[in-house]
C-alpha cells in the first residue's frame, strides 16, 4: 500500500489500547477513516480462570504490542514521522496493562517528537459513536455499558460529560460474566449468555429488577446476579430459561433507568449506546425501540467498535486535535496512568461501590 496522505484538517493519529484484555493498535484519520487496525484477544489466556487475571493481561500486552505496532504501520504504508499524534489509553483500567500501552505511547511520542494524547478509555467509548456516525452531533444521551462500568451520561462535547446515573454495585457486563460463570458457560461470558438466551423463555424465571421504578437514578445488578444463583441452585429451571430471563431483567432495568433520565434531564435529540454490552443484539433492539418511542435518533457503533479497540482511542485523539489550541498541544510525558478516571469528576459520590462512577 502506498503512503497515506493527510492534511491539517484530516490528521493521522496512532491509537494504542491496553486497559484490560485486548491489545489493540489503530491508525485513524480526522475524517473518520480507519486506515488500519489490529486487535489481539487474550481469551485463551484467561479462559482457564473464568475471568481476566491482571498479571497475565499485562504480560500479554507487553509481548504483543511492538509486533502489532509494526504490523499496523506496515499495512498502512506509513512511517512514524507521518503520524500527527500518538493517542494512548491512560486509564481507567487494570493498571499494569494501562502502563504498558501508555509507556509505549510516550516512547513513540518522544522518539518522533509528536504530541502525546493521554486518552480516557471511557471517553474513547463515549465518542466512538461519532466515529461510526459522522452526522451525530452534540449533545446526546449516552448509555455506557461494559464489564466495569454502567452509566448514563449527557455528552455535551469533547471533554464535557455530565453523569446522570451510575451503578452502585456491579456493572452490567460484570453481571453478564458472573451469570455465565454460575451457568458454567465459559469465558467470555457476555456473548455466551446471549447465545444461550436465544434458546430460552425470557419470562420463565421470576427474577428481580433492582431499583426499577425507584426515584434513585442509579443502577444495581448485584441482587439480580444473586437471584440467578438461587435459580440455578433450585434446579427448577433450565439454563436457557435462566439466561433468557436474566437478560430480559437486565434490559428492563436499562429501559427503566433511561426513562427516568429522560424524564429528569431530557429531551435529547439522540440516544447512543457504547461499550462491550452494546454488542448485545437484544439490548440494542430494546434501546432502539425506546428511542423511537421518544422520537429520538439512535446510534450504536458497529460491533467491532463496541468492545475495547484502538480505533476509538485514536478517534478520541482526532476529536481533541480538532478542538485546536491547548486541547491539541498534547499531554506531558510524565502523565501518570490512572486505575480510576471518572468522565464527570464533579458528580457526587453514590452509595455502594460508587468508586466505579
Amino acid at each position: 500500500m502506498g503512503s497515506v496522505t493527510h492534511t491539517l484538517d484530516t490528521p493521522l493519529v496512532l491509537g494504542i489500547e491496553s486497559s484490560c484484555d485486548e491489545t489493540a493498535v489503530a491508525l485513524v484519520r480526522g475524517d473518520g477513516t480507519i486506515v488500519a487496525q489490529a486487535i489481539a484477544s487474550q481469551e485463551a489466556e484467561h479462559a482457564p480462570y473464568g475471568g481476566v487475571v491482571p498479571e497475565i493481561a499485562a504480560r500479554a500486552h507487553a509481548e504483543r504490542l511492538a509486533p502489532m505496532l509494526a504490523k499496523v504501520m506496515g499495512e498502512a504504508g506509513v512511517a512514524l514521522d507521518d503520524v500527527d499524534a500518538i493517542a494512548a489509553t491512560a486509564g481507567p483500567g487494570l493498571i499494569g496493562g494501562v502502563m504498558v500501552g501508555l509507556v509505549s505511547g510516550k516512547a513513540l511520542a518522544m522518539a518522533a517528537d509528536k504530541p502525546l494524547l493521554a486518552i480516557n478509555h471511557l471517553e474513547g467509548h463515549a465518542l466512538s459513536p461519532r466515529l461510526a456516525d459522522r452526522a451525530l452531533a452534540f449533545p446526546y444521551l449516552l448509555l455506557l455499558v461494559s464489564g466495569g462500568h454502567c452509566q448514563i451520561l449527557s455528552v455535551e462535547g469533547v471533554g464535557q460529560y455530565r453523569r446522570l446515573a451510575t451503578t452502585i454495585d456491579d456493572a452490567l457486563g460484570e453481571a453478564f460474566d458472573k451469570t455465565a460463570k454460575i451457568l458454567r458457560l465459559g469465558y467470555p461470558g457476555g456473548p455466551a449468555v446471549e447465545r444461550l438466551a436465544l434458546e430460552g423463555n425470557p419470562h420463565a424465571v421470576p427474577l428481580p429488577r433492582p431499583l426499577k421504578g425507584s426515584a434513585e437514578p442509579h443502577f444495581s445488578f448485584a441482587g439480580l446476579k444473586s437471584a440467578v444463583l438461587r435459580a440455578v441452585e433450585s434446579g427448577a429451571h433450565s439454563d436457557a430459561d435462566i439466561a433468557a430471563s436474566f437478560q430480559q431483567a437486565a434490559v428492563d432495568c436499562l429501559i427503566d433507568r433511561l426513562e427516568r433520565a429522560l424524564d429528569t434531564a431530557g429531551p435529547f435529540p439522540a440516544l447512543v449506546v457504547a461499550g462491550g454490552v452494546a454488542a448485545n443484539r437484544t439490548v440494542r433492539g430494546a434501546l432502539e425501540t425506546l428511542a423511537a418511542r421518544h422520537a429520538m435518533g439512535f446510534t450504536a457503533p458497529p460491533l467491532a467498535l463496541c468492545t475495547d479497540n484502538a480505533a476509538m482511542i485514536a478517534w478520541a485523539g482526532c476529536e481533541r486535535l480538532a478542538l485546536g489550541g491547548e486541547h491539541a498541544a498534547g499531554d506531558p510525558l510524565d502523565f501518570v496512568a490512572r486505575p480510576r478516571w471518572p468522565l464527570d469528576p464533579a458528580a457526587e459520590a453514590v452509595r455502594g461501590a460508587g468508586y466505579k462512577a
